[in-house]
């Protein structure tokens, strides 16, 4: 090297003492110009040092950056070593890097395993307790909405109300059809294979029927209008909640119960039954389509007999169980929508939220009906 011209490598010597030992003295020397585009040549031997090391020269170190401070603090820290003669600016460069440097915390023992499961189960039955709490709140809501609303008429939305109804309603008649359709011939044709067997085929037509009118019809229309109307209230709410539409409604006066949330349950409450009367319609008509071509019912016997074995009481049980299931769906997709908060991947999980406990509830208060309507003696 010139003397008097800086070098312009990185360097990284380990000075042992002369008998071989490695006590306290043990330092390492650094020299050149520690940068970003220099230090990497000496990394790996920074790295095997690290555990011998206990002084670190750096007087003969004439450049530095961040990523020089860097190795050196990382030096440091892994080999409790101290910095001696570093220039003012390797001082500071240094301290700025350790003060950002991560805090490796020692990881807390673990509790025993009964006491993980006692502090989930209360942590779950908080959260539970919390949840049912703001559900109360998100009812009371929409019945204040709704009170106010019966009070006072010209405060409900019609625009928005015929427009939900349009939404929810008219725009899935296509694929409930298609859906009922479908499931009106496979209940057809499953039962008229297990009725064969006992010659009494004849009978397809009041299972089609009944099944259809007074169960399918409208739990498969709830779970279709669950996952397409539940989840875009959801979505929708929840988007508006997250670029604070929400707030600012609040704002200028404007309830965003009686806007955004009472014409979707309003729309889903009367329109349910309706499409599970349409459902279950055409269901029998599929079930009437697969009888006059496997089993030789003509069309309209079948629909004239539906007309004798079903009785009315099958109709009501699916008019009854519409407006309720509606209200839960509607309900469900709200809450969760206004729920949202924090960032966009919050939207699509209580959007899928909405959807699941939507559907679960449905099922299970359909179980209940059937329970109930069992014990007056509606069956």
């Amino acid at each position: 090297m010139t003397e008097g011209v800086p070098s312009q490598t990185c360097a990284f010597t380990v000075e042992y003492p002369a008998d071989g030992a490695q006590p306290a003295s043990v330092r390492a020397v650094l020299a050149g110009p520690w940068l970003v585009g220099t230090v990497s040549a000496v990394d790996a031997d920074v790295r095997a040092a690290a555990s011998d090391v206990r002084a670190i020269d750096a007087s003969r170190v004439h450049e530095i950056d961040t990523v020089g401070a860097w190795v050196i603090a990382r030096l440091m820290a892994e080999s409790g070593a101290v910095l001696i003669g570093a220039s003012d600016k390797a001082q500071r460069l240094i301290a700025a890097v350790q003060d950002a440097r991560p805090q490796d915390e020692p990881p807390a023992p673990a509790k025993p395993l009964a006491a993980r499961m006692v502090a989930r189960v209360g942590e779950n039955v908080i959260g539970a307790g919390a949840g049912v709490l703001a559900i109360l709140s998100f009812l009371g809501a929409l019945l204040s909405a709704l009170g106010g609303t019966i009070a006072h008429p010209r405060r409900l939305r019609g625009r928005a109300l015929i427009r939900q109804i349009e939404l929810v309603g008219i725009d899935s008649l296509g694929i409930i059809a298609l859906m009922s359709f479908l499931v009106g011939i496979v209940i057809a044709q499953q039962g008229a294979v297990q009725l064969q067997q006992f010659g009494a085929e004849i009978y397809t037509v009041n299972l089609t029927g009944r099944l259809a009118f007074r169960e399918l019809g409208v739990l498969m229309t709830a779970i279709m209008v669950a996952g397409r109307s539940g989840s875009a209230f959801a979505a929708q709410i929840g988007t508006m909640k997250l670029t604070e539409e929400v707030d600012a409604m609040r704002t200028i006066g404007v309830s965003p119960t009686e806007a955004l949330i009472l014409p979707r349950v309003l729309a889903a409450v009367l329109m349910m039954p309706l499409l599970g009367f349409y459902s279950s319609i055409i269901a029998i008509v599929g079930g009437a389509v697969i009888s006059a071509v496997t089993l030789d019912i003509p069309f309209w016997n079948f629909i004239a007999r539906v007309q004798e074995v079903v009785p009315l009481r099958d109709l009501w049980v699916g008019v009854v169980k519409g407006p309720v299931f509606g209200l839960i769906i509607a309900m469900t997709g709200c809450y969760q929508g206004m729920m949202v908060s924090g960032n966009s991947e919050e939207v699509g999980h209580r959007t899928t939220n909405a959807v699941v406990q939507a559907i679960f509830v449905v099922i299970v208060l359909d179980a209940f009906f059937a329970v109930f309507f069992s014990e007056i003696g509606w069956i």
